[in-house]
């Protein structure tokens, strides 16, 4: 029988800021692709519910584990937790992410751009590093970080959010280029327009939208699953020739 180059059978994955959104359709897709997911968030009681349906929708095992991504303490208990229930881990996807202002970079405070930087760029450093000794004892294993276009192009109103991504972007290549040797594969997603719980505001608005939407090649917005997709690529072996890549999911808008 021919080898499915998709399935997670036998990997661990950890999926951080997987409560909802893009998070958690990607905990989905590697949950019935074969994977043993670690899902994680802030809040536990999402968590567990999430938990169960993922279990019932796929009959994987799924490990539910309330921390925040921007405490490195939190992450090293997470890390910890993971390797003490499934014993190793294979795939990390560095999904956690916060934007405490919305307005021109001016109004930024020094308070507002550290708390940017650390869940956005220290926090996948800090974790990425943490799970490193862990993937090169199996041989290598697969990093994803979930970027944004933004980390391209500047977004009006989002300028510090744009920076970070920027910096997560060339932190991406940096770990792929100095991990490679060890088996470990680093790669980036930028989404673009998806329709999450955070733009619903935007999709609610059919006039708003269509002012986003309509130049766009493909002029729509995007689904979760279509993130989550190119993630399950990224983490199993059909992309065993990939690293140091960033992928621009959106649609056509940074042509």
């Amino acid at each position: 029988m021919k080898k499915d180059i998709f399935s997670l059978e036998g990997k661990v994955a950890i999926v951080t800021g997987a409560s909802k959104g893009i998070g958690e359709a990607i905990a989905r897709v590697f949950a019935q692709y074969g994977a043993k997911v670690v899902i994680s968030s802030r809040k536990q009681a999402d968590l567990d519910v999430l938990a169960e349906e993922i279990r019932n929708e796929s009959g994987t095992e799924v490990f539910p584990f309330a921390a925040h991504a921007g405490d490195v303490n939190q992450l090293k208990e997470l890390l910890a937790r993971t390797i003490e229930t499934f014993g190793k881990v294979d795939i990390l996807v560095n999904n956690a992410a916060t934007n405490p202002v919305f307005g021109p970079s001016l109004d930024c405070s020094g308070e507002a751009f550290d708390k940017i930087m650390q869940v956005n760029v220290k926090s996948p450093f800090e974790f990425s590093k943490l799970v490193y000794p862990f993937l090169k004892q199996n041989g290598g294993g697969s990093i994803v970080n979930i970027s944004s276009i933004a980390g391209s192009t500047p977004d009006p109103g989002l300028g510090m959010y744009s920076v970070s991504k920027a910096a997560l972007n060339m932190l991406t290549k940096v770990l792929a280029k100095e991990w490679g040797t060890d088996g470990i594969r680093v790669n980036a997603l930028s989404p673009g327009l998806i329709k999450t719980k955070f733009s619903q505001a935007l999709w609610e608005n059919p006039k708003m939208l269509e002012h986003f939407t309509k130049r766009l090649p493909i002029a729509r917005m995007g689904s979760v699953d279509e993130i989550a997709a190119l993630v399950l690529y990224l983490a199993s072996d059909a992309s065993a020739y990939t690293t140091g890549v960033n992928f621009q999911v959106d649609g056509g808008t940074t042509i």
